[in-house]
């Protein structure tokens, strides 16, 4: 104890010589007046959005007030009321008229604990015995550094965490302990994967007709409405952008479109995680200020955060203070400033609130503090970053552990959960034919406006076609001919097909747009694998009759309509056994080197082995071939001829039979659905990992109820 009150003492000293814990109180430069004596609100804009909602009413009326603050931060349950230690929430003027439907839900986590296998080095729990509450209405941060634990806890609130994760302890949703149903919430990652070839009002209308069931008109309205609640009207109607195009929208558009994505629900409670991740400051600040007005309307929100400005500090309710999975405070922000004073650690006055947090809590800066212990700056020694951050922490958990706050924090709890709530229920969801015609559409959409994945590999199709039908064009049809005939054949079909590894961007976003979709429940295995197999059709019959075409009369082909069209149906099937082999492999290793080393490997393999380069005994018969030979003869001297059976028998061991090429195609479709199906199982296996993971957080709060 000497120990950490020498190392308060020391800091309290060097940190501000005018702060101290008696006269250092959160003033109200964290909140912007519009003039002495008005009441004090968030900063907010002239164009920030309305949320209307049927079961929402919200009307704050006072006399003289300024008009611009319209983002008021509600009434919430003042810890100030439970402790008096603690400073008060910003008042309701007098005469003010406040009412509203909540359409929010409580969520209390008591004694929540996380433990990952291999996820710290010294201990394997992430989370120790977290106890927190979040209300409708209101904006809960879990801040700290990193590694901390932040986004841990707000997986596990929301029943997200990894297969390896063990949870125990209490969540209660309304004062009952049970999940939550689809729909009943949202989540937003810290990395969405959003389709650039769509506009944001295009994209949001996808999603909202894979989320929810219904009348095209009330989709409509929903989308309309998760637009201007995330001020996205001046960008419904532009592309989202991404690396096919060079203009596109900014990060900050970006992320509110994520957002708004989890809207469309309109979910009770919203999971956000870093939802300033790669945000500059006006960017930063309009997004929060729209999330405030969002809670406003009664949405329950809890996100984690690394860092913040002062004005955007001002606009939380509620911080979640971690440091090492270990909860050093938790209660109202600006009572979090009183906590640090009082354990003797002010704020200094020019220092932003969450830089202060986290350069207390932060054991980063020992490693600093080794660097630059022998350095001084102009003023004298480094005194800002010469703390023991260690000592810090020990501080402010044990003065948490002991204070007001967290007794406040525990009747808080009790009082959430002494009686139960209406449970909340599911909003129902799409079926599934719906959803497999919408991804079928939107699949085309992206495929005609992809020039780079798509249009461009068209173009490439028809150049190969182009080259290697003029280097074999005029080859006639003598019995010479034959194998140079067949050189071309081999030489196109395997030169196209290794084409196909053109698409492996493609896919390894169509996959990353599903683990997305199919985390929140928007959509599934067997839906997505149907839809991307009936949007591909079009795009490979255009490609494989376009190259056909090409091909075909220029190397000089028997001139027959059906052998024409067989040739394009085998080349089609071709392509079409290519994309499964490349959605195969880009589910296994979903990185994009190891994707086309792959397949590189597999084509070299396919080639040498596809009968051209030695005899085919003991290897499968080609189609192709017996579309082009079978029926045909060649002049040998003046009286004799030879079939064009015979002329390749020996050496490609064709068959005589003019019904093996269809069952050869037949071989080529069952390919396709095989390598479909072995996706299916692949992508299944993932889902049903995270299911049990879910049942498995479900059993641990049955176990504790029964306890």
């Amino acid at each position: 104890m000497e120990e950490i009150q020498s190392q308060s003492d020391h800091y309290r000293s060097s940190s501000s010589s005018a702060s101290s814990p008696a006269s250092r109180v959160p003033s109200s430069n964290f909140f912007y007046l519009r003039k002495p004596g008005a009441f004090r609100q968030p900063i907010s804009f002239e164009d920030s959005p309305d949320w209307d909602d049927t079961d929402i009413e919200v009307r704050v009326e006072e006399s003289g007030a300024d008009s611009i603050n319209t983002a008021t931060t509600p009434v919430s349950p003042s810890l100030s009321k439970l402790n008096s230690c603690s400073l008060p929430s910003p008042p309701l003027p007098e005469g003010a008229i406040y009412s509203r439907k909540t359409v929010g839900a409580s969520i209390v986590w008591k004694d929540l604990t996380v433990s990952i296998k291999g996820k710290r080095k010294y201990s394997d729990k992430v989370i120790k015995s977290s106890n927190g509450y979040a209300m409708p209405g209101t904006m809960t941060v879990i801040m700290g550094p990193a590694k901390s634990g932040k986004s841990t806890l707000l997986r596990a609130l929301s029943g997200r965490l990894p297969d390896s994760a063990r949870v125990y302890g209490e969540v209660f949703v309304n004062g009952v302990k049970s999940h939550m149903p689809y729909g009943a919430y949202g989540f937003v990652e810290r990395e969405t994967t959003l389709i650039g070839s769509l506009t944001v009002r295009e994209y949001l209308y996808y999603s909202a007709l894979l989320q929810l069931p219904g009348f095209l008109f009330q989709r409509m309205s929903a989308v309309e409405d998760a637009i201007l609640a995330m001020s996205l009207g001046d960008y419904a109607n532009k592309l989202i952008g991404g690396h096919c195009y060079m203009k596109g929208l900014r990060s900050g558009e970006r992320r509110r479109v994520a957002i708004a994505r989890e809207l469309v629900m309109r979910p009770h409670i919203l999971f956000i995680d870093e939802p300033l991740y790669h945000l500059d400051s006006v960017s930063a600040l309009l997004m929060m200020v729209t999330l405030k007005k969002l809670a406003s309307t009664g949405c329950t929100l809890i996100f984690s955060i690394y860092q913040s400005s002062t004005e955007v500090f001002g606009l939380f309710d509620r911080i979640c203070l971690l440091s090492n999975g270990n909860t050093l405070f938790f209660g109202e922000t600006l009572a979090c400033l009183q906590h640090f004073s009082n354990a003797g650690f002010p704020c200094p006055i020019m220092q932003s609130p969450s830089d202060h947090f986290l350069r207390a809590i932060n054991t980063d800066f020992d490693r600093i503090i080794a660097m630059c212990k022998n350095w001084q700056d102009d003023h004298g020694e480094l005194s800002s970053v010469n703390m023991d951050t260690a000592v810090a922490i020990r501080t402010l958990e044990a003065t948490y552990k002991s204070s007001a706050d967290a007794a406040a924090v525990e009747t808080m709890i009790l009082k959430l959960t002494e009686k139960e709530g209406p449970s909340l229920k599911s909003k129902g969801k799409a079926n599934c034919m719906a959803k497999i015609a919408v991804l079928t559409w939107r699949s085309l959409l992206i495929m005609s406006r992809e020039w780079k994945y798509y249009w461009l590999r068209l173009i490439l199709y028809m150049f190969l076609a182009l080259c290697i039908g003029t280097v074999f064009s005029g080859l006639g049809h003598s019995l010479s001919s034959i194998v140079t005939r067949v050189g071309a054949v081999f030489v196109f079909v395997s030169f196209a097909s290794l084409l196909s590894i053109a698409g492996v961007p493609a896919q390894l976003k169509e996959i990353k747009i599903y683990s997305c979709e199919e985390a929140n429940q928007h959509s599934g295995t067997l839906v997505f694998l149907i839809g991307q197999f009936f949007s591909s059709i079009p795009f490979l019959f255009l490609l494989s009759i376009s190259s056909s075409l090409v091909f075909y009369f220029l190397v000089g082909l028997r001139d027959e309509f059906s052998l024409l069209m067989y040739f394009a149906l085998n080349f089609f099937m071709c392509l079409l056994v290519n994309e499964g082999l490349v959605l195969l492999v880009a589910s296994i290793s979903q990185n994009m080197f190891w994707s086309i080393l792959t397949l590189v490997t597999i084509h070299v393999v396919m080639m040498l082995s596809a009968g051209y380069f030695r005899l085919r005994s003991a290897l499968p018969r080609p189609g192709l071939l017996e579309n082009e030979y079978i029926g045909t003869s060649f002049a040998v001297g003046q009286v004799r001829s030879l079939s064009g059976y015979q002329a390749l028998r020996n050496a490609y061991d064709i068959s005589a039979d003019g019904n093996s090429k269809w069952r050869n195609l037949l071989i080529l479709f069952l390919m396709a659905v095989g390598y479909r199906v072995l996706v299916f199982i692949l992508l299944q296996f993932r889902v049903r990992k995270t299911i049990s993971l879910r049942c498995l957080f479900r059993c641990n709060q049955n176990k504790e109820n029964l306890r």
